[in-house]
């Protein structure tokens, strides 16, 4: 919001982004959405990216399971959970695939 109220003081984009530490292609997108929505378009619509696919009952157990170490999950060579282990893990117990980078987001 600090950007709007920028912008309705006349600010050009460029001095914005210096105050505000942000890049001047940002302040440049900020401020075309200010000129067609005012500030209620630049509010924010919360994080972005896909939802959890895991309820939080389902992350309760998969907490539970990675307690159990990965040999209690048969992988017994090394004794460290790895982002892919957790994902094949999760396609196991709970059948939904996780990508090795959507596993580690997870935490």
């Amino acid at each position: 919001m600090q950007a709007a109220e920028l912008f309705e003081q006349k600010i050009k984009p460029p001095e914005v982004a210096r105050r505000l530490r942000v890049s001047v292609k940002s302040a440049y997108q900020w401020h075309q959405v200010w000129r067609g929505g005012g500030v209620q378009a630049l509010a924010s619509r919360g994080p972005s990216g896909s939802r959890c696919r895991l309820s939080p009952r389902t992350l309760e157990k998969l907490a539970a399971y990675l307690e159990e170490g990965p040999a209690g999950h048969g992988w017994v060579e090394e004794q460290a959970w790895t982002a892919s282990r957790v994902a094949t893990l999760i396609a196991r117990k709970f059948h939904v695939t996780y990508s090795v980078s959507g596993a580690t987001r997870l935490g």
